[in-house]
């Protein structure tokens, strides 16, 4: 007897598809001496060139003390570079040196490999239609308070 794949609530399913896709990278990042988090750092400072410590933190959802510690590891291997911020006194603006330019190149391949396989089997406008649905479905939580604490639902025994 073959047994079919649960199907799981939408939100289920994006959660196993993301643990999927962060355990390839991670896998990929490993065969080439570099971890997940130093990945994503290198990833959003190439977009977010000159931002600071604390708003790389932000965008990347870990504690600023977590990224710190990434962050002196890519200064060590001469990856990014901090400079002070001339607007405050105490922020350090990051930057990538010329050193990061092959990782940030090879990061592009990654994920075009990562992309091209999790799309295996969908046409170019299925592709824009699911990125288009995605950004839809995380702008609905744009606007919601996901660190308020949420009332449970009452059960309808209750």
């Amino acid at each position: 007897m073959v047994m079919n794949k649960p199907v799981f609530p939408i939100g289920l399913e994006v959660y196993e598809l993301s643990r999927d896709m962060a355990r390839y990278v991670q896998m990929r990042a490993r065969a080439v001496g570099q971890t997940n988090e130093q990945w994503r750092a290198l990833w959003h400072l190439n977009l977010n060139e000159g931002i600071t410590q604390a708003g790389l933190a932000d965008i990347l959802d870990i504690q600023p003390i977590t990224l710190a510690r990434t962050l002196d590891r890519m200064a060590a291997a001469g990856l990014i570079e901090r400079r002070p911020d001339p607007h405050d006194r105490r922020a350090l603006k990051l930057f990538l040196t010329p050193q990061a330019d092959p990782i940030i190149k090879m990061l592009q391949r990654e994920f075009e490999e990562l992309r091209a396989l999790a799309t295996q089997g969908m046409s170019p406008e299925q592709q824009s239609q699911m990125i288009e649905l995605l950004r839809r479905m995380r702008a609905n939580f744009d606007s919601y308070n996901l660190t308020a604490s949420v009332p449970a639902k009452k059960s309808a025994e209750g």
